[in-house]
């Protein structure tokens, strides 16, 4: 059985202080922490602190972004092994705001997953439509393609983590209905049976992402091909993220 993930992606949000008071609490309020994998990707400026704090949990600690590089002159850039070295042990990789806000094409999105498998990180990767595309009939081909720009046979699927996230739920207040979520989730299933195999791609995590709040993620957990979240906004109080949680554990 897969074990469910509950990530909270923090994006641009909580200083140090902050996301130490924010750590601090959902660790406090973890209850059912045994059958959910729980992680939190700070703000960089913010991730050796939150490492400190959680050191002896389990609760994992991601990075929101990743360079294709180890080291060199990349002015802004954050390493894999920087990561690692910090104490993170999973990076998210071609979130739709860094495609869409930041333009990262699907070669450097390649590069970056490899370059972060390497350093020993492990790897949330992000997919997604547009609602122009989605509207168009063009979910599945989209997501196949951002399925193909990164995988090739170097890529562990032990080591990956798909999330899938409809561009046009995110930060919107919208979110795909839990039939939608497990069309696309059961697609991408039976895409990565025919890359890795059914038994890899049946031990696969693929996460929701896009305005998963606490009254929408029960009905998206139970779905047979949903592990769990990436979750954005309601990942910022510890009460609505520890939910999400809750909802998670329920399911298993």
């Amino acid at each position: 059985m897969r074990k469910p993930m509950v990530a909270g992606n923090w994006k641009m949000h909580k200083t140090q202080e902050e996301g130490l008071a924010l750590v601090r609490a959902i660790r406090a309020g973890l209850s059912s922490h045994g059958k959910v994998e729980v992680l939190v990707a700070p703000p960089f400026t913010a991730i050796q602190v939150v490492v400190g704090e959680v050191a002896d949990t389990e609760i994992k600690v991601g990075g929101q972004n990743v360079y294709c590089e180890n080291q060199g002159a990349f002015t802004g850039e954050i390493s894999p092994v920087m990561l690692k070295a910090a104490g993170c042990s999973h990076a998210i990789i071609g979130h739709s705001e860094r495609r869409h806000v930041f333009g990262e094409t699907g070669d450097l999105l390649h590069r970056k997953v490899h370059a972060a498998l390497n350093a020993g990180l492990d790897v949330i990767y992000c997919l997604g439509e547009t609602l122009e595309e989605r509207e168009g009939g063009q979910t599945e081909a989209v997501v196949e393609r951002q399925l193909n720009e990164v995988l090739d046979g170097d890529v562990k699927p032990a080591r990956m983590i798909l999330a899938y996230e409809p561009v046009w739920a995110i930060g919107t207040g919208r979110n795909a209905t839990p039939e939608q979520a497990q069309a696309v989730h059961a697609f991408l299933r039976a895409k990565t049976t025919g890359i890795w195999g059914p038994n890899a791609a049946g031990n696969l995590r693929i996460l929701y992402g896009g305005s998963v709040k606490p009254d929408n993620a029960a009905s998206l957990m139970i779905c047979p091909d949903v592990d769990g979240a990436l979750v954005g906004g309601a990942c910022l109080k510890a009460e609505s993220f520890l939910a999400i949680v809750g909802a998670a554990a329920d399911s298993v």
